[in-house]
Parts: structure tokens; C-alpha cells; sequence
């Protein structure tokens, strides 16, 4: 029997869940395995500097390609509740503009990032003898961005239409041909770190290939060319929402050049080496609390807008209860496992001597994020986008940021590893704050 989004307003919150977040968690697993496997095939057989390469490069791709993601997350609440209100044609209309503002936007700083390649290099942290494999692997993937951006943003629709296994799919092709492209480009052809970008690039444009598949023959969107009109209304909407995961982003992008440039002056390449391997674990760890949020989105935005609260209400509960438990599993896996896990990534002595430790202090608060991220969530879902903005920054922004300015002045390194569970714990306090608020009054409807 096919899918379809009224779905979403009839089945069990649990089942509903468990069929969005599974093949989204799936789909984040094997974009974090790509981000892993480029770091660990790097660290290999290229040398343990390749990965504070990567560090530099892949912050500021990640900010282009986020705008893909932002307007893929924001244009996405709008469509959840648009059919959920059964209004079809502003769903489409939404789609549209989603693929204009993406394709438009990504070109335009992609122009930017190639005019001032030097300043950009410099100022996201290529330091150093960091400088010049950071060159080498920074033109191929900024290039194939767009691609990227436009998957980001596809995957979000496709999760929309309660499609999520075509979103899981889309990610598994990126990350195979990604794995395929790293060993023939760096282990066979003997490439470099220039093999290691042409292979992410390529793993984009497929993925890409993947989702105009999708979207010409099994989506229930399919815009035509009177839908590629910019109308303000849709444009605001739209850009509202996408501010908030995009100002997330943005911020995630200051963050990474602040920890590259404190990194560097309080430990040299090494540090950012340390942090490379860190920042890694971040992504690819969280995979199950992450795609749970993922899949929670749609669920609540469509619940929202059909105005059926007690399921809405139903939806954040029994997702903060799925994600908080992976989150301890996760944190217990990390505390037991930090040495082996680090030597995966490189045989540095020194690296494997000091990452572990680091490793435990920057995940020692993730027992609790499940609160931050669903309570976060759940206001991108009502479309209630002040509110979503201020929690979504309230970790990175207004705790990560200033701890990490501060504490290095005291403690040296360590105040960097223990400025993460700090933030961690008062960013998730606020929302608990908030959404307990939000509980009590609108959702008691």
C-alpha cells in the first residue's frame, strides 16, 4: 500500500516515528560514515595533517552547503503544515521556492568563496603547514557545493512527503560512492588530498542525480514552470523558518573558526588534529538522536497544522523518550571506548594519547541533549520561529562561544574540551524552560 502524508495525522505517533526517524538515522549514519571514512582513509594514508585540513575546509562548506539544509528544514515546516491544512497547491509553490532560493543563493557565495579563496583559507584557520593541503583539497568540494545544497535541501522535502526511505537512499548513495571514489582516487591512483575532494564531489553530484530522480518520478510535488515565480509572501514564509537552522549553522561555522584559531595558538597543528578527530565523533555519534529529531519534524509540523495538539503533544514526549535513550547509550559507548575509537582515525602516538580525553569531555553533557534538540524542533515545527531561533543558537551562540573566548585563559586547552558540557547543560536547561511552557499552555488545548 503506498504512502501517503494524511498518514501522518492518523497513525500511532510511535509507529509514525519509528517509520521517519529509522531511515533518516540510517541516511545521517551514512552521511557521518562519509565525513569518517574521508578522515580515517586521510589520516592513513595521507598523514594525521590531512585531517586538520579537513578541519578547515569542511566548516566552511558545510556553511554554504547549510543554506540547502536551512531552506530544506524552514520550507519544509511550511509545506508539513500546508498539507496538512490539505492545501496542495501552496505545498508546491513552497517546493518551487525552495529550489530557487537553494540553486540561487549557493551560487552566488560559491562565486564569492573562488574570488577569495586566500582570505576565506586564512581566515577559517589554514595556518601554518596546514595551508597547503587545505588548498589542495578546498576548490574541487566548494565547486560541487551546490549539489550538496540542493540534497540537503531535497532530503527535508522528501521527509515532508513522509517519503523518508528515498531520503535514506539518497544519503546511502552519496556515502558508498564516496567510500568507492576515496580508495581509487587516494589508495589506487595515489591522489593525495586532492583524490579525497574530487571523491566528495563526486559523492554529491550523485546524490544529486538520486533526488531529481525522486522528484521527476515518485514525488506528489511536481511543480511546473508557472510554480517558478518568486512571490513574497511564500519567500518570506520561507525565509523566516530557514533563518533559524541557517543562523544555527552560521554560528556552527563561527565556532569552527574560533576553535581552529585557539586550538592552533594553545597547541599547534596537533590541537587541531585533536579537534578534527573530535568533531568527527560529534557528527557521526549523535546519528540516532539526530535522525530522531528528523523524523519528529514532519510528524509535528503536520500534526500542528491540522491542529490536532494532543498528538502533537504526544509526539514530543515519546521523541524526547527515544532520543534520550540512545543519547545514554551513545555517552556510556564513548566513556568505555574512547581509546580504540580514536585509533581507528590514525597511528599519531601523541594524538591517540591525547584525543581520548578530550573526547570523554566534549560528550560528557549528551545524556541531556535530547531535550535542547526535540524542544528546538518542536517550535521550527509550529512555525513559531523567534522562539526556534533563540533555542536552536542558544548553544553554540550565547554558551559555546563565550566559554570558548574565556576559559582557554585559565585552563589552557581543557577549557576547551570543558566549555562543550557546560553549554551543553544550560542551553538544555533554557529549552526545558520553554517547552514545559509550551506544554502547559497551547498544547493543553
Amino acid at each position: 500500500m503506498p504512502v501517503s502524508s494524511s498518514d501522518l495525522a492518523t497513525q500511532s505517533i510511535k509507529k509514525l516515528l519509528i517509520r521517519q526517524s529509522v531511515p533518516a538515522s540510517v541516511g545521517i549514519l551514512f552521511m557521518t560514515v562519509n565525513v569518517l571514512i574521508d578522515a580515517i582513509f586521510v589520516g592513513r594514508w595521507i598523514g594525521s595533517l590531512a585531517i586538520a585540513a579537513l578541519s578547515v575546509v569542511m566548516p566552511l562548506t558545510f556553511f554554504i552547503s547549510s543554506l540547502g539544509m536551512a531552506i530544506g528544514v524552514g520550507g519544509s515546516s511550511v509545506l508539513s503544515r500546508a498539507l496538512g491544512k490539505n492545501q496542495k497547491e501552496k505545498a508546491i509553490n513552497v517546493f518551487a521556492h525552495q529550489i530557487m532560493m537553494t540553486f540561487g543563493l549557493c551560487s552566488f557565495i560559491v562565486l564569492l568563496g573562488i574570488i577569495f579563496k586566500d582570505e576565506i583559507l586564512l581566515l577559517f584557520g589554514a595556518n601554518g603547514e596546514i595551508k597547503e593541503p587545505a588548498e589542495a583539497f578546498y576548490m574541487p568540494i566548494l565547486l560541487a557545493v551546490p549539489f550538496q545544497a540542493l540534497c540537503m535541501m531535497g532530503n527535508n522535502v522528501i521527509r515532508a512527503e513522509d517519503k523518508s526511505r528515498h531520503a535514506m537512499a539518497a544519503m546511502i548513495v552519496s556515502a558508498v560512492a564516496n567510500i568507492v571514489f576515496d580508495i581509487l582516487f587516494i589508495k589506487v591512483l595515489g591522489m593525495g588530498i586532492f583524490g579525497a575532494a574530487l571523491a566528495t564531489a563526486l559523492s554529491f553530484f550523485l546524490c544529486f542525480v538520486y533526488i531529481t530522480w525522486f522528484f521527476i518520478f515518485r514525488s506528489e510535488l511536481r511543480p511546473s514552470l508557472k510554480h517558478f515565480v518568486f512571490r513574497s509572501v511564500i519567500t518570506k514564509e520561507i525565509a523566516s523558518l530557514s533563518f533559524v537552522t541557517f543562523a544555527r549553522q552560521g554560528v556552527i561555522s563561527i565556532l569552527a573558526i574560533l576553535l581552529n584559531h585557539t586550538l592552533f595558538s594553545y597547541g599547534g597543528e596537533h590541537a587541531v588534529t585533536v579537534y578534527g578527530i573530535i568533531s568527527r565523533m560529534l557528527m557521526f555519534a549523535l546519528f540516532p538522536v539526530l535522525g530522531i529529531t528528523q523524523g519528529f519534524l514532519p510528524v509535528a509540523g503536520y500534526n500542528y497544522g491540522a491542529e490536532k495538539y494532543g498528538r502533537v503533544r504526544q509526539s514530543v514526549f515519546t521523541a524526547i523518550t527515544f532520543a534520550g535513550g540512545m543519547a545514554i547509550a551513545i555517552f556510556i559507548i564513548i566513556l568505555v571506548f574512547a581509546k580504540p575509537i580514536v585509533s581507528i582515525f590514525t597511528t599519531d602516538a601523541a594524538v591517540i594519547r591525547d584525543t581520548p580525553g578530550a573526547l570523554r569531555w566534549v560528550f560528557a553533557a549528551s545524556p541531556i541533549i535530547a531535550v535542547q534538540l526535540i524542544g528546538a524542533a518542536y517550535f521550527q515545527a509550529a512555525g513559531k520561529a523567534t522562539k526556534a531561533l533563540m533555542l536552536t543558537l542558544s548553544k553554540q551562540g550565547f554558551f559555546l562561544i563565550p566559554l570558548v573566548l574565556i576559559l582557554p585563559h585559565f585552563f589552557g586547552i581543557f577549557g576547551v574540551w570543558v566549555a562543550f558540557p557546560i553549554a551543553d547543560v544550560l542551553s538544555t536547561l533554557i529549552t526545558g524552560i520553554f517547552l514545559k511552557k509550551e506544554m502547559s499552555k497551547e498544547l493543553s488545548i
